[in-house]
């Protein structure tokens, strides 16, 4: 089993609010076995203001972005927001970063989703100069920076960086060029697969970190509910996302993705759950009990990650939400 855990806040489709969302960055700040909290980013909250709310009021914890959109940020933009949020954390900051959507791309930020492979790769090359603190001359087909330098870098050298990614081509691009990756929505069986071929391409990274967000309903007094949610939750990710609509199809849950999908664009989401089937939420999720949830959490660790991640989403009740998952984290 993994010695640390990771944990998000929210997710879009969730119901925490702000105030829910600091007292767990607090809860899990005293938690041993905690390493980080991860703060996402789509059309809903901010992440850095989340994280430099969180940043305030702890004192070892992690704070991780999982994800940011490379399409919402210039490369000197997410240099600067990870550099301050690193100088008032005492250096806990990690970057994620991802290509996101062409939806969000295109329909959200107005840029458009083309080369995502080959912009990332100038992308992290031009945040680990500027964030390095050194003068940037890149003159690329995506970024053409010349002879500026931050003003306030972070007291350290090194601001970690992990690359969210679901393709080949991405994954290796993580092992290649960033500190870690993080994956999502990828079958036990993928996993193990995915691990191995990362461990192939590290050569010499020790300290290469590999992280898994799962999505994550616990409840001991409502577990039922807590499947129900965990259902709703992957099935709004497979109906939206297209690079997970497509991964997950073909990857032994084609027909589970077609009839979610077909479902979503005729009734809308609450009538999509009946499609998951039990082999489908049980390769991609975390729910039941806080018993049935640390074997499933068990299960996951053992695939050859570094740090799970997760993805917490409230069953009824907010409060007893947070304690069931805190439940659940120091029980494993």
């Amino acid at each position: 089993m993994t010695e640390k855990i990771g944990q998000i806040g929210y997710n879009p489709s969730s119901l925490f609010n702000a105030q829910d969302i600091l007292k767990i960055g607090k809860l899990l700040d005293v938690r041993p076995n905690m390493s980080s909290i991860w703060i996402p980013e789509s059309w809903g909250r901010e992440a850095f203001v989340m994280l430099g709310a969180i940043a305030a009021i702890t004192k070892k914890i992690k704070l991780g972005t999982s994800i940011v959109s490379m399409f919402s940020r210039t490369p000197a933009t997410l240099a600067m927001a990870a550099s301050t949020l690193d100088n008032i954390s005492s250096n806990r900051t990690i970057i994620g970063i991802g290509a996101s959507t062409p939806v969000l791309a295109e329909n959200w930020h107005g840029i458009s989703f083309e080369h995502p492979l080959r912009r990332m790769r100038e992308y992290l090359t031009c945040f680990k100069i500027i964030s390095r603190a050194e003068t940037i001359n890149f003159d690329g087909e995506f970024f053409r920076l010349k002879n500026m330098r931050i003003l306030h870098p972070s007291s350290r050298k090194r601001i970690p960086v992990y690359l969210g990614a679901v393709n080949s081509g991405m994954i290796k691009l993580a092992a290649e060029e960033a500190d870690g990756i993080i994956l999502y929505l990828r079958p036990l069986d993928e996993i193990k697969k995915t691990t191995e071929f990362i461990k192939s391409v590290l050569s010499s990274k020790s300290n290469f970190e590999i992280c898994s967000v799962f999505i994550t309903a616990v409840s001991n007094k409502y577990p039922d509910v807590a499947r129900s949610r965990a259902a709703k939750t992957l099935a709004f990710y497979v109906a939206v996302g297209k690079y997970y609509n497509k991964f997950l199809s073909s990857h032994g849950f084609e027909d589970e993705v077609k009839q979610i999908t077909t479902e979503y664009k005729k009734n809308g989401i609450e009538s999509t759950i009946k499609y998951v089937s039990d082999s489908m939420l049980d390769s991609l999720t975390i729910n039941g009990t806080v018993e049935e949830c640390i074997k499933s959490l068990k299960r996951f660790a053992s695939s050859g990650i570094s740090l799970p991640i997760l993805q917490v989403n409230p069953v009824k009740d907010n409060e007893q939400s947070i304690n069931d998952s805190l439940l659940l984290i120091e029980n494993v």
